[in-house]
């Protein structure tokens, strides 16, 4: 008998997943736990096991396409086995999920929206140019519409090839932006008057990472604390460090370190908000966000307050990787209690970061820099480095906030204390 595949729920903020690459195809024999395809989430790219034996009758979802989770992503059965009654009725599991994003098949029965548009003038070209509509009103169906706008495409350029010229989801899915012509590199833009542009669909992790910091910087009130740190007897301390053999310690490894120290002392800056209740955690798990083509993935480091600097150095170089390969694991990026965005290698001085929820803060760390500063009554050269907690003033206050920084502070400027 036939059995559907449905599209998984990979992780906790998967809505949707895209088909990065079918590795059987249609008329294969596939056996249960062989990777039927590979699935790109919001934060990585991962293999998907069949659960059944047979043959692959039907692929669902195209590569390179979307689809909700809980839609039909395949259907494996018996060679030659009729699945037609399948794929017309979905069962009572997917319908709920499916309906709010799939457009009818009787577009007859399709509601049709219509609304204003401007005259819009394009530059002539030689080139083909998509004509815009300029009747004075378009119709398209809703679910056209509403893709149209998360794709930031002008529905005026878009032609329709429904009934009367209305504008369908398949319209939408195959619309090819108009591209200017080539133009050599000695003639500008503004010279040649071609206006030009291009248009990159939003992946899988940008509409998260868009979703959820939203939802942070909007709903969590914001405030920050920035302080100084006295970086020479840290340069010292690595340096000291690092000329014994196998041993590779960075100034971020010395700052995880710190702040995981830092939250045993102060469990409330450990906590997060829960709506009806604060969540103050025991464990310390330290979020470290990596910088990736498409956003910021911020795999956990376990239990940091008891790993050494070499340990967490090591956990955070393999997390690196992973995430540039997008081979990191659900286990590998949940359950943070505290996150470190640090951008001090790229030369930034200071900055402010929005909240990771469910944690209750996150330091954004600076580079280091070489000014002026007073010791003993003179002016020397130092070594300073910036860092700014933001914190949710729903947890956490203002004085506890700065009294973690103090802790935090003393064990940048005393590393050796972090050994003992």
């Amino acid at each position: 008998m036939a059995e559907i595949v449905y599209m998984p729920k990979l992780s906790d903020t998967m809505t949707e997943g895209v088909v990065a690459e079918w590795i059987k195809k249609v008329g294969d024999k596939v056996s249960s736990g062989e990777v039927l395809a590979e699935i790109e989430t919001d934060k990585a790219t991962m293999e998907f096991e069949s659960f059944y034996d047979g043959v692959l009758l039907h692929i669902g979802v195209e590569k390179g396409k979307a689809a909700p989770v809980n839609e039909i992503l395949a259907i494996i059965g018996e060679e030659g086995e009729d699945i037609s009654a399948l794929l017309t009725s979905k069962p009572a599991q997917a319908k709920e999920s499916a309906s709010a994003k799939e457009e009818p098949k009787v577009e007859e029965k399709q509601p049709v929206v219509e609304s204003k548009s401007q005259t819009v003038n394009v530059p002539t070209s030689s080139a083909s140019i998509p004509a815009a509509n300029v009747s004075g009103k378009i119709t398209a169906s809703p679910l056209a519409r509403k893709l149209a706008e998360e794709r930031g495409i002008d529905i005026n350029f878009v032609q329709g090839t429904g009934e009367g010229g209305r504008i369908t989801k398949r319209d939408v899915d195959h619309y090819v932006p108009y591209e200017a012509p080539a133009r050599s590199n000695n003639v500008s833009a503004a010279a040649s008057g071609v206006e030009s542009f291009e248009d990159t669909p939003v992946s899988q992790m940008r509409k998260v990472i868009a979703r959820r910091l939203a939802e942070s910087k909007f709903s969590a009130p914001h405030f920050y604390l920035t302080l100084d740190i006295d970086m020479d007897n840290a340069i010292s301390a690595r340096k000291a460090m690092n000329s014994q053999e196998g041993v590779k310690v960075s100034f971020n490894d010395m700052v995880i370190k710190a702040v995981a120290m830092s939250l045993r002392k102060h469990p409330t800056i450990n906590s997060a908000w829960m709506g009806d209740f604060i969540r103050r955690n025991d464990h310390v798990h330290i979020g470290v966000a990596v910088a990736v083509d498409e956003g910021l993935l911020v795999p956990v480091v376990r239990f940091a307050d008891t790993k050494g600097f070499t340990t967490i150095g090591a956990e955070v170089r393999e997390f690196a990787q992973k995430a540039k390969d997008k081979k990191l694991q659900p286990s590998e990026w949940e359950g943070n209690t505290f996150t470190i965005s640090n951008l001090g290698m790229f030369g930034i001085e200071s900055f402010t970061a929005i909240v990771n929820p469910p944690d209750s803060c996150i330091m954004a760390v600076g580079g280091i820099k070489e000014v002026p500063v007073v010791k003993n009554g003179q002016i020397v050269p130092g070594n300073v480095m910036k860092i700014t907690l933001s914190c949710d003033h729903r947890v956490v206050d203002g004085a506890s906030g700065a009294a973690f920084l103090q802790t935090f502070k003393g064990y940048m400027e005393n590393p050796v204390s972090m050994l003992l």
